[in-house]
């Protein structure tokens, strides 16, 4: 280590040179090749094959578990779960479409939406106005 340093010193010539040279950080050469020989090399980072059969894939949410000791949450049929699950993923339509539409015949769910977007996009709009440029 000590000849890895003495070689680094030899070339500076000012104490400015020397302050930023020590400053710095030295990596040895080699180290991360003889990593890459030790645990299989380029081979470990392959995909590995599921073990699990294709019964314990459609019966288990196959990660799903955060507990130390527990085990895969089971999956239901779908009447077993609330209605409400059913439609999170529905579309839902953008600030610029409920905008154009007649606030009196929106839903409730949508018009309290439309509030909601209307008082961010306005609020990000009075921010950028008072940004210090």
């Amino acid at each position: 280590m000590s000849m890895m340093f003495a070689r680094v010193l030899r070339p500076i010539t000012s104490n400015k040179e020397a302050a930023s040279t020590l400053g710095t950080r030295g990596f040895a050469a080699g180290a991360s090749k003889a990593k890459k020989g030790k645990k299989g090399g380029a081979g470990a980072d392959a995909p590995k094959a599921s073990t699990l059969t294709k019964e314990v894939k459609s019966t288990t949410v196959v990660g799903a578990n955060i507990l130390k000791d527990g085990s895969d949450p089971k999956v239901f049929p779908d009447s077993e779960y609330p209605d409400w699950l059913w439609h999170l993923i529905d579309k839902r339509l953008p600030l610029s479409e409920l905008r154009r539409k007649d606030i009196e015949t929106l839903p409730y769910e949508e018009l309290k939406r439309f509030v909601k977007l209307d008082n961010r996009s306005r609020i990000k709009e009075n921010n950028m106005l008072k940004a210090k440029n």
